[in-house]
């Protein structure tokens, strides 16, 4: 599909990507979700927690919401997805991933940004409840998620609609965008969270990791080269962008897809901006806005740009496809 002309257009402040990023991340606050937690049991003998709130009427609609790096289910920008479509007709089942709900996932393992298995095991739980109209819609690290699992896989006919915002479809790029100086204070704020969930994981399993190796790390980079690359199966950081990248297979994808960007999101490289690649697919959207930073889209009455735009498309594909 041709590349869309965005709308947005925020107030001059939150024009600028920072302040909206944090503003966004740390200071907004969304109330009136009631969340009743589901514990998901995974054949591997791990667990997913997962957050559901729900529309004020019985519905065969839900969206499944994937947070990002070091998120969980709480985070606003999850909230606020799941009020506006719980007030629209839809169910939300918010994912938290392996160790990220507030108790430690069991397995030495966690999540990665290509584990999209979870998701399958969440999809497939979510269509044996009786829903039949499904919309998967992911932030960041979970926008790359939901985007690789649509590549990889087939997905059952209840999966109507993909939305990935602020997306680092391409992880190399994205990795060397976070190493920048303007980024570092973001990048240290993921490597805390992540080095101190790594020496719980050494407290879990002290003849799997070396403690010593874990305080040594100084990057997201070196982080991802010793822990997550490792155990997880892939030879290095590199080998781990490479392979996980939703960016290989897009091309892949047969649901309507919209991959929503801002150009001013200070986290993505430019491979980010797939443009070619939505040229050439019939069901790919791709909308890329002046403004908007990382998991941002600030807008009037504390309902964000992303989740309206969200919850458009995905009721249009559903609606043209059922015409």
């Amino acid at each position: 599909m041709p590349i869309i002309q965005s709308a947005y257009k925020p107030p001059f402040l939150f024009r600028q990507s920072d302040f909206s990023t944090i503003y966004s991340g740390k200071i907004r606050s969304v109330s009136g979700v009631i969340q009743k937690r589901e514990r998901l049991e995974l054949p591997d003998g791990d667990f997913l927690d997962i957050d559901w709130s729900y529309s004020g009427q019985k519905t065969n609609r839900c969206v499944i919401i994937l947070h990002g790096l070091e998120g969980s289910a709480q985070r606003p920008y999850v909230l606020g997805t799941a009020k506006l479509f719980n007030q629209n007709g839809f169910d939300a089942c918010a994912m938290n991933f392996r160790g990220c709900s507030g108790e430690d996932n069991r397995l030495l393992s966690s999540y990665h940004s290509g584990k999209s298995s979870d998701l399958e095991e969440v999809v497939k739980n979510v269509i044996h409840l009786g829903y039949t109209e499904i919309v998967i819609k992911g932030f960041s690290m979970g926008g790359n998620i939901s985007l690789y699992y649509a590549g990889i896989h087939q997905l059952p006919q209840e999966v109507k609609a993909i939305i990935a915002v602020s997306t680092p479809c391409d992880l190399k790029g994205t990795s060397e965008r976070l190493h920048q100086k303007r980024n570092w204070i973001y990048a240290q704020r993921f490597l805390i969270t992540l080095k101190q969930k790594a020496r719980e994981k050494f407290k879990q399993f002290p003849d799997k990791l070396v403690i010593s190796e874990i305080n040594s790390v100084k990057t997201l980079k070196d982080f991802d080269d010793l822990y997550t690359s490792k155990l997880n199966g892939f030879a290095n950081a590199e080998d781990y962008y490479q392979k996980c990248s939703s960016l290989t297979v897009l091309s892949q994808i047969t649901k309507p897809t919209l991959l929503l960007n801002a150009q001013n999101d200070s986290f993505l490289s430019e491979s980010c901006f797939p443009k070619e690649i939505a040229e050439k697919m019939p069901h790919f959207y791709l909308e890329m806005p002046k403004y908007g930073g990382h998991v941002a889209f600030y807008d009037k009455g504390n309902v964000y740009y992303n989740e309206k735009r969200a919850l458009q498309f995905c009721t249009e594909m559903m609606n043209k496809h059922t015409l």
